[in-house]
């Protein structure tokens, strides 16, 4: 079954034009007459252990426009979880309810662990701060869309690189694309682990890495920006002396050039000042509708439809 995991399966440029085409044919349909009910007769179930909004919701979107149902767990709080199941078994009993699974977990592997009992293919919709696949394609997609190319960008990320599992997701995909430049921005203390680092100079990606992005401002395509993962710490205090490692204000981007993008993988917390929505090159918003025909795409993907 064509399980939907980690960023590696996409390490492939062919596979990502296709999914990128497929997506950009679903929002032309979803602007017309609207979307083809592929998934008619089909059920979906969201399986959401961890918060989400946009990842739920644009998977659930997605899935009622191509024609399909949802069954869906929103907190694991009302699932069975909360009398000790484990989730190899909930998988094996849901899936024996659906088509294919959406799967959230917050430990690390677990869609990886789910695909083991599953009847039906597992879509990572982000397990732990390992993997989030489907956000990464995203990503990809609106640099594409908003700037016509992803080959010979430079790209800047002010992230938490030890737990944004969207940056660990698309580091494979990255070296589908050539000349690129990235620019890893933010403290030691959130660096990106060193097998992330290993991937890029394998697969011949130019990186370097900086404490602060001011110097770069000026050259950068694209400004990738993500909060301080609150939820990943042990250590609160460590929180609370890194939270405010990221922030673009109005003086940011007006440094930056006028073909160039800000993104953010949302929720924003302290990272973009509101301020930045209304300048043009505050594609965020835009990311995150992006997201449901990228998600459409992937439901039909795993499906093979």
């Amino acid at each position: 079954m064509p399980h939907i995991l980690t960023g590696k399966q996409f390490a492939d440029k062919k596979l990502l034009d296709k999914i990128f085409a497929k997506a950009a044919e679903l929002e032309k349909a979803d602007g017309g007459k609207g979307m083809p009910k592929l998934l008619a007769g089909k059920i979906i179930a969201t399986l959401f252990y961890e918060p989400s909004t946009r990842t739920r919701l644009s998977f659930e979107s997605a899935a009622l426009k191509l024609g399909g149902q949802i069954i869906s767990i929103a907190d694991a709080k009302t699932s069975s979880a909360s009398k000790g199941e484990s989730l190899l078994d909930a998988i094996k009993v849901i899936s024996g309810y659906c088509d294919a699974i959406v799967l959230r977990h917050s430990e690390n592997n677990s869609a990886e662990e789910a695909v083991k009992t599953s009847l039906v293919p597992v879509i990572n919709a982000g397990d732990g701060f390992n993997q989030h696949p489907t956000q990464a394609l995203l990503d990809l997609y609106t640099i594409q869309k908003e700037l016509g190319k992803i080959d010979g960008l430079k790209i800047a990320f002010m992230s938490d690189f030890r737990y944004q599992r969207n940056i660990h997701s698309l580091v494979p995909m990255l070296s589908s694309f050539s000349n690129l430049k990235l620019y890893l921005v933010g403290p030691k203390a959130l660096a990106l682990p060193k097998e992330f680092k290993e991937q890029l100079k394998a697969s011949g990606v130019e990186f370097e890495e900086l404490d602060s992005v001011d110097s770069i401002l000026g050259e950068v395509d694209v400004l990738y920006v993500t909060r301080v993962f609150k939820e990943r710490f042990s250590d609160e205090a460590e929180y609370e002396k890194l939270k405010k490692s990221f922030f673009v204000g109005t003086n940011t981007v007006s440094r930056m050039k006028a073909q160039s993008i800000v993104l953010h993988v949302m929720p924003r917390v302290y990272e973009i000042d509101p301020a930045v929505d209304s300048d043009p090159r505050a594609a965020y918003f835009r990311q995150t509708k992006n997201g449901l025909y990228i998600r459409a795409a992937l439901l039909l993907y795993a499906l093979d439809l």
